[in-house]
Parts: C-alpha cells; structure tokens; sequence
C-alpha cells in the first residue's frame, strides 16, 4: 500500500467518511480537511490505536504487539515509529493490501 492508502484506511477504521464529492473528512468531531497524518504522527497513531479498545476481544492488541516486534523487527512496541504503528494497525484489522 502505498502512504495515502494506508492514510485513508486507517482514517475509514477511525471513523473518518469522505462527504460526497467535497473532499472533506467528516468524524465525530466535525469536518476536516484531510485525516490525520497517521504515517508521521505518533499522536495520531495513539488516537487510532484506542480503535483496539472498541473490539470485543483484547487479542487484537495482542496480535498488534506482536507484528510490531516480530514481523517489524521493533525492539517493544514503545519504541515502533509512526510509520511501523500504522502497517501493524492496518494488518491486525485486516486492511492491509500488498502492493501487486
């Protein structure tokens, strides 16, 4: 996937729509020009990890902390970048698309 993909999934399963043809982002907290900036923003990335929080089970952090230390190749997940945190995010709800 490439950075804007992966953007905009991460923005759908925080719960971002695009409004009609307008290109504005809308979410529970008002209308946006554009989602965050989850790929360079850790801040944004804690934002979208609380999506894990809202699941029924806790085995997505589970599976979230792992594809951070082992797939990734972090040292713990405290020390993953922004960039590491949305790949891991996007392959644990299932969101991920390799590139063909």
């Amino acid at each position: 996937m490439n950075p804007e993909q992966q953007r905009i999934a991460i923005a759908k399963a925080c719960g971002y729509t695009l409004s009609g043809g307008l290109e504005w982002w809308t979410n529970n907290d008002g209308v946006h020009d554009e989602p965050p900036d989850y790929l360079n923003d850790l801040n944004a990335m804690h934002e979208a990890e609380k999506v894990f929080l809202k699941m029924e089970t806790l085995c997505f952090w589970e599976t979230y902390s792992n594809r951070l230390t082992t797939s990734l190749g972090c040292l713990d997940i405290f020390h993953a970048t922004a960039t590491q945190r949305a790949e891991a995010f996007l392959r644990t709800i299932g969101k991920w698309e390799d590139d063909k």
